[in-house]
C-alpha cells in the first residue's frame, strides 16, 4: 500500500512469508530427492555387484554316490576347455535302447542333493551323466551364463561319444542351460524342462520392477529366444503353485517352442516337488512313445 503523500509502496509481510515458505519447501524437496537418488544408486550398485550371488547359490558339501547308497555310479573329474575341473556322476544305460540323461541341476545346493532322482533314473535302466556347475561343490571356477553353457556343450559331446541317445534334462536354472545346448546340438533326442523360465532377466524384472535389470543383468539367459531353434521334441513341466518361477513362464515358453512339443501343468505342484508328482514317469512315457526312426 502507498504511504500518504510519499507515493512509496509498503512491503506486504504476507507475501514475504509465503515466498520464504515456498523456498524452504523447495529446498526440502530437493534434499529429499537427492537422498532418494543416492539410496537408489546405492541399492542398484549393490544389486549389480552381488547379482551372481542371487542367481547362483551353491551350498553344502558334495557327497559321493556310495555315501548316498548309489552303487555303480562312477565319479569322474572332467577338465573343461579352459582347464577348469568339475565333478561328474556317470553310469551307462543297462536297458537296451535306453538313453543317457544329461542332467543339469538347479541353482541351489549341489549335485549330490539330487541323488534320489538319480537313483530312479538308474533303476529305470537309463544312463546318467550329471555334472556339477563350476563354482559349486566339487568344481573349480566361478559360474556364469557363458561358462555354464560352454561347459554343458562339452559335457554333451562327452556323453554323446558313446553313441547312445541323449535326453537333456534341465531343472529350474538348468532349463536355460539345457535349452542353449539343445539349440546348438540338434542331435539331442529329447529336451525336458522342469519349471523353466522365459529368461532369467524376465524373472529379475518381475522381482525387482524398480531396477533397470535389462541394462544391469550380466546373465540374462534368454531361453525364449533359443527354444525356437530346437529340433528335438520338447517336454515342459510346470506346477500351478510354483512361487519361484510362476507357471506363466512355462506356458509362454511352450508357445515359443516348435513342434513336437508337450506341456504338462501339474495342479498344485510347487517349484521343487514335480519329481515326486510323477515327473519321471512322464519323461519315461514320452521317451518310449517317441518315433525315433527305428
Amino acid at each position: 500500500m502507498a504511504e500518504a503523500g510519499t507515493g512509496r509502496t509498503q512491503p506486504d509481510p504476507d507475501l514475504d512469508k509465503g515466498a520464504s515458505l515456498s523456498g524452504k519447501t523447495l529446498r526440502f524437496l530437493i534434499k529429499v530427492a537427492i537422498v532418494i537418488a543416492i539410496a537408489y544408486v546405492m541399492a542398484a550398485g549393490y544389486m549389480y555387484i552381488n547379482q551372481r550371488g542371487f542367481v547362483f547359490v551353491p551350498t553344502g558339501d558334495l557327497s559321493t554316490p556310495r555315501e548316498k547308497g548309489l552303487e555303480g555310479i562312477a565319479v569322474e573329474q572332467a577338465t573343461m576347455a579352459d582347464g577348469t575341473k568339475v565333478t561328474v556322476w556317470r553310469v551307462a544305460p543297462t536297458k537296451a535302447g535306453a538313453p543317457t540323461v544329461l542332467y543339469l541341476h538347479g541353482n541351489s545346493g549341489n549335485l549330490s542333493g539330487r541323488w534320489k532322482r538319480f537313483q530312479q533314473i538308474v533303476e529305470s535302466g537309463y544312463g546318467l551323466y550329471a555334472p556339477t556347475y563350476r563354482g559349486y561343490a566339487g568344481a573349480e571356477g566361478s559360474p556364469s551364463e557363458t561358462a555354464l553353457i560352454a561347459d554343458a556343450l562339452e559335457h554333451f559331446d562327452r556323453a554323446a561319444e558313446t553313441g547312445q541317445p541323449i535326453v537333456l534334462h534341465g531343472e529350474s536354472l538348468g532349463t536355460g542351460v539345457a535349452t542353449a545346448v539343445a539349440a546348438q546340438r540338434p542331435e539331442a533326442d529329447l529336451l525336458v524342462l522342469e519349471a523353466p523360465y522365459t529368461a532369467l532377466v524376465d524373472i529379475a524384472s518381475e522381482q525387482y520392477p524398480w531396477l533397470p535389470v535389462a541394462f544391469l543383468m550380466k546373465d540374462q539367459m534368454p531361453t525364449r529366444e533359443r527354444i525356437g531353434a530346437i529340433e528335438a521334441p520338447v517336454l515342459i513341466l510346470h506346477g500351478t503353485e510354483d512361487r519361484v518361477i510362476p507357471v506363466a513362464h512355462g506356458r509362454r515358453l511352450f508357445e515359443f517352442a516348435e513342434n513336437p512339443k508337450e506341456l504338462v501343468i501339474v495342479e498344485g505342484g510347487g517349484h521343487g516337488d514335480l519329481w515326486t508328482r510323477g515327473l519321471w514317469d512322464k519323461v519315461r512315457s514320452v521317451w518310449e512313445g517317441l518315433d525315433r526312426g527305428t
